[in-house]
């Protein structure tokens, strides 16, 4: 698990993965689970990656495409499970999507492309916004696509944006609160990461106190607070994942199991958090809403 064993979020997909084993007549009496919990530290990652391999398992779930990464540095035999990775092939994982061809498979994030919803979102939402700082983790290169989408639609939308790569909390804070203080008309985007998740609640809280309106990658985070999210279900994929699990359990390799893209993404609005800012949601957007937190 790419987050820490107290993240909700993380409890949901374990849990969802659980309750998937156990519909397909996996329990405690025919199959035992080792667990660990890396809170999106790269050191812990790492170890724990070795550590599983050392136990021989019949197959891995890697929750996470931070995780996926080390496992396969360290094993190219035992099957891997994956969940929540946005690019497969470019990240070298697996040859293909159709015929992943080594020994690890499943189910990917976002694709780069839906990430120009989100600025569109944010002007639709806050039409004052003029100038947006989208905020990626450098390690993982799905900032960097996303962002290359984010910039393409920019000028059609009479937005600046600007990158910027932050790798703690504190980074965090610094890069937030220096950019609301230089952009009065400003807002905020998180591409989806690891790290992204696992500082949701201090980059939640920073937009409130900075009053900067801002757009997520999953519903999590407009639950938490957050002001809108767009993005694919994170909690069904490691459902599905169980069923991969149980078809490796059976005899399938890896190599032949598609991997398989997101089939359904969801407009999230907290309605609280916008009157906090002073912004009116447009009714046509709250039409379009998958759900609208009041």
């Amino acid at each position: 698990m790419s987050v820490a064993a107290d993240d909700p979020e993380g409890k949901a997909r374990f849990e969802a993965f659980q309750e998937g084993l156990q519909q397909l007549g996996w329990g405690n009496r025919n199959v035992h689970i080792e667990t660990r919990w890396s809170g999106g530290n790269a050191e812990n990652t790492r170890r724990y990656a070795a550590e599983l391999v050392a136990l021989a398992p019949d197959v891995i779930l890697a929750s996470g495409g931070a995780v996926v990464g080390p496992l396969l540095q360290v094993t190219r035999t035992i099957p891997v499970v994956f969940t929540q990775t946005p690019d497969p092939v470019a990240a070298g994982f697996v040859a293909n999507l159709a015929h992943p061809g080594g020994n690890a498979t499943g189910f990917t994030q976002v694709e780069y492309g839906m990430a120009a919803k989100w600025l569109e979102l944010l002007k639709e939402i806050a039409p004052g916004v003029t100038r947006t700082v989208v905020l990626r983790d450098p390690a993982v290169p799905e900032g960097i696509g996303q962002f290359a989408v984010i910039q393409s639609v920019a000028p059609s939308l009479r937005i600046e944006v600007s990158p910027a790569d932050i790798r703690d909390a504190s980074e965090i804070e610094r890069t937030v609160t220096g950019f609301a203080r230089s952009a009065p008309h400003g807002g905020l985007i998180l591409t989806s990461s690891a790290l992204a998740n696992i500082h949701r609640d201090l980059i939640i809280k920073l937009a409130a106190k900075l009053q900067l309106p801002a757009i997520y990658s999953f519903r999590t985070f407009a639950v938490a607070g957050g002001l809108a999210a767009y993005g694919s279900d994170s909690i069904n994929p490691h459902r599905l994942a169980a069923g991969y699990v149980d078809r490796i359990l059976k005899g399938e390799k890896p190599a032949d199991l598609p991997v398989q893209a997101p089939t359904k993404y969801e407009l999230v609005i907290n309605l609280k958090t916008a009157r906090a800012l002073g912004l009116a949601v447009p009714p046509t957007l709250l039409a379009r809403a998958d759900e609208v937190i009041e």
